[in-house]
């Protein structure tokens, strides 16, 4: 296998793994490949785990986000500059945090688990959000990770109560002629008062700018976010949404969520939680955020359903399984990971399933939906934003692949499930992460598992 230097740069960063068992075109199981040496770093014993990892992907250069730390890593994993983020005394039950306002509450050193890293390619500085003081991001400077700004003047500089590391997910959207917007998306830990769990905030060009994470429009009735009313907890009380990808193509942001919902089994009078994996859709340029729309996800294989979204990673189709999908080369594919049932988001079973979605497909989808509504058929099928069904709207208007929403309509969920195409299943060590390629018009996968096996 000839990798590129990007392939080779992220293989080298999976620490301790062996190449595992690869499968042929044809289902035919390959002898093991002798066991090879991996490249590996260690950090301080102290820090505890490795939070995210971002590449550059024009210099090759590694930022490794730590817990009180961040690393700047050549590609051979060699440390090059590291950063202190922590830790801080602070109390989670600060807010506004005490650096706006005093705290009552007693204040303890606290470890500052990095919860969002982004590179910020036009500005050549990297965004880095800690656990400290609600959610408080750090802008450093690519060469050598010095402090250019950590804005905290205002409630919108705290993104996210949560204190775990998988909770905020954040896509960058730039522009040539003004200032690039961020799309962030968190857990909010019950604190809905506090924290939208979808916002678009405004990534101004001076890193010490007031207007640093500002919402991109603000005002008395309308502004760049989704909060999840209070009235939804009283129906599911541990209700939140997990962000598990996100990303940007064509004129939209998507972010793929796991999220729970209430439903009444068949031949049962009663309701039990369950979890519903759900791919959620804004335009780009929608400041009233009047385009969200969200519809679920799943696969099924031989009768099983894998529900419970673990992975996902925005890749091409390439030549060849573009022809056998029907669509073009560089129609955008998403390789994602489930794990069977729906039932228990914390406690996955091993069983898990590879499935590809064609994101046109996708697409197609949500317009058919949105054309029904604005028909004034069905309701607007979204429970956990508007409690109760309220029925859709009938307007006169032609729907077309950018519709953007209007302030009727909105927000939009569509009922029905989209289902993925499983193209791998492991029953015993449960695939956890995914990512993809083309190489020479082949669609590559590399999925890593539970126990720290890796798969192509």
């Amino acid at each position: 296998l000839i990798m590129s230097p990007a392939m080779w740069k992220w293989t080298c960063l999976v620490s301790h793994l062996l190449l595992s068992t690869t499968v042929s075109p044809l289902g035919r199981q390959q002898p093991p490949h002798p066991k090879r040496p991996f490249l590996t770093f260690t950090g301080e014993q102290a820090e505890g785990n490795f939070n995210h990892l971002v590449v550059d992907e024009r210099t090759g250069h590694i930022y490794l986000g730590a817990v009180n730390r961040i690393y700047k890593l050549s590609s051979d994993l060699k440390v090059l500059v590291t950063h202190e983020t922590g830790p801080d005394d602070d109390n989670p039950k600060c807010y506004p945090p005490r650096i706006v306002q005093t705290c009552n509450e007693p204040l303890t050193p606290t470890n500052n688990i990095n919860k969002m890293l982004l590179i910020d390619y036009k500005e050549n500085r990297l965004i880095a959000c800690g656990s400290l003081y609600q959610g408080i991001c750090k802008l450093l400077r690519l060469d050598d990770l010095f402090k250019l700004g950590e804005p905290f003047h205002k409630k919108e500089h705290y993104l996210s109560g949560v204190n775990e590391s998988g909770s905020v997910f954040g896509v960058i959207v730039s522009y040539s002629n003004m200032d690039d917007k961020l799309f962030i998306a968190t857990a909010v830990d019950g604190k809905p008062e506090y924290f939208p769990t979808i916002s678009s905030r405004k990534l101004t060009k001076n890193s010490e700018a007031d207007g640093m994470f500002a919402y991109v429009f603000h005002d008395e009735f309308v502004a760049s976010m989704i909060k999840i009313p209070s009235d939804t907890f009283t129906i599911i009380p541990d209700f939140d949404i997990y962000y598990i990808y996100g990303f940007s193509s064509g004129n939209f942001v998507y972010f793929l969520t796991l999220q729970p919902e209430m439903i009444s089994p068949p031949g049962s009078t009663t309701k039990e939680q369950v979890y519903t994996s759900k791919l959620v859709r804004l335009c780009k340029e929608d400041t009233a955020f009047n385009s969200y729309v969200e519809v679920p996800i799943g696969c099924e294989k031989n009768g099983v359903e894998y529900r419970l979204l673990q992975a996902a990673y925005l890749s091409k189709a390439g030549a060849i399984l573009a022809r056998s999908l029907g669509v073009g080369p560089e129609d955008d594919i998403l390789f994602t990971v489930f794990s069977k049932g729906q039932k228990r988001k914390m406690k996955s079973l091993d069983e898990s399933a590879l499935c590809i979605f064609v994101l046109k497909n996708i697409n197609d989808r949500i317009k058919d939906r949105l054309q029904s509504c604005y028909r004034g058929e069905g309701t607007l099928d979204l429970a956990w934003l508007k409690v109760k069904d309220i029925p859709c709207s009938s307007a006169l208007l032609t729907i077309d692949d950018n519709f953007c929403g209007l302030d009727m309509n909105a927000p939009l969920g569509v009922s029905s499930m989209v289902r993925g195409l499983p193209i791998f299943t492991e029953d015993g060590d449960r695939m956890t992460s995914v990512i993809a390629y083309v190489y020479k018009n082949h669609s590559l996968a590399f999925v890593g598992t539970k126990s720290g096996k890796l798969k192509k």
